[in-house]
């Protein structure tokens, strides 16, 4: 059976009333960003910043419509508060000037996590997503369990590297099952959309599906999730700050000065938000010849060492530059996986090593025992 096109979605979209208003979703301009992936269906709902809270029963009224359309296995509607309905702007207080007031503390978005970390970067192309996969392969093959959460909603990576498929279940009014491979659990957004399909949202509505992905998925007992936050230091990267109890992150930057600009930038915002910086990886670090054995700093060498020394943050590791982990990447089986005796497996192994042991030193000994590799 095929899925619902967009028209036919609007459609029933349409016998969705807002409780006061008296007119459809559709008709008051609330539904947008429409995404279809096979029978998973997903958009986002446009509501007042001010009843976002109290019209959480016309979000669920809407995704269980969609739900139960013929050829729909699962639909998942987010709520953005961006502006008001109909394009007036949000009533509301201006922001103040002054000192910031003390938020109310945050109910946990994801229960049976005992810790949460972001992998970062200032900047695009110093291969942080593949650091991500390895580091949350390399702490499961270390015997915790672990989770991977791709929270670049503009560019997801993590269903190919991790080389997993499909589409997330959901028993009826429950939450979202991740995805699993080599026994970690996956989410993205990949997994919901076509892999050239374009993500046209909003900052918001990236927000808004950033919680949902946190909070609406069966992510179960879990030692540690590991975020691979997109580039940059923009709403996905505050969100996360802010609403999630971070427990460290990871920043990832080649030797490069042109890297290290934007990674002392990830720096600064983490610390402005109190989360601990675990340390920084310096990517792309030095290149072996596989014939000759020769090494080569092709990016230079040494100053991801020297920006956590001026910052006063660990250096956590070097990882190679070498062609077997780009091909393992793509491939869907990260070297952790495929090659974990290799000599660069060996570097993501130990930096996973230095991360586990850093973040139960940080949990205060709740984590569990820290074992020896063991290769599986």
């Amino acid at each position: 059976m095929t899925a619902p096109s967009q028209q036919e979605i609007l459609r029933r979209l349409e016998t969705i009333r807002h409780p006061e208003k008296g007119k459809s979703v559709v008709e008051l301009g609330m539904v947008s960003g429409i995404v279809i992936r096979g029978s998973n269906v997903g958009f986002a709902l446009e509501v007042d910043p001010d009843r976002a809270a109290e019209l959480e029963p016309l979000r669920r009224a809407c995704e269980e419509a969609v739900r139960a359309m013929p050829g729909v296995t699962s639909c998942t509607v987010v709520m953005t508060a961006e502006r008001a309905p109909g394009g007036r702007p949000a009533q509301g207080p201006p922001p103040s000037l002054g000192r910031p007031q003390q938020a109310e503390p945050a109910k946990p978005l994801v229960p049976g996590v005992r810790a949460i970390v972001a992998v970062a970067s200032g900047k695009g192309g110093v291969g942080k997503s593949t650091t991500a996969i390895n580091l949350a392969f390399g702490m499961a093959r270390l015997g915790w369990r672990v989770g991977i959460l791709d929270a670049d909603i503009y560019g997801p990576s993590i269903p190919r590297m991790a080389g997993a498929s499909g589409r997330p279940s959901a028993p009826r009014g429950g939450k979202l099952r991740p995805m699993e491979s080599f026994g970690v659990k996956c989410m993205s957004m990949g997994f919901l959309v076509d892999e050239d399909a374009p993500m046209i949202w909003r900052g918001p509505m990236v927000q808004s599906a950033l919680q949902q992905m946190l909070g609406d998925v069966d992510w179960g007992e879990l030692d540690t999730l590991v975020v691979d936050l997109p580039p940059g230091t923009g709403d996905a990267q505050l969100t996360m700050a802010q609403r999630v109890p971070l427990t460290g992150a990871v920043i990832v930057s080649t030797p490069q000065d042109i890297a290290l600009l934007d990674a002392r930038k990830a720096i600064n915002m983490f610390r402005k938000v109190d989360v601990p910086i675990l340390g920084v990886v310096e990517n792309m670090s030095y290149f072996c010849c596989p014939n000759c054995g020769h090494r080569s700093e092709i990016f230079a060498h040494g100053g991801a060492r020297d920006c956590a020394e001026k910052y006063g943050v660990d250096f956590l590791a070097e990882i190679p530059l070498d062609p077997v982990i780009r091909e393992t990447s793509d491939a869907g089986r990260p070297i952790v996986v495929s090659a974990p005796e290799s000599p660069q497996a060996q570097a993501y192994l130990q930096f996973a090593m230095t991360v586990r042991d850093k973040v139960g030193t940080l949990l205060g000994g709740e984590a569990r025992s820290f074992p020896r590799i063991v290769y599986l």
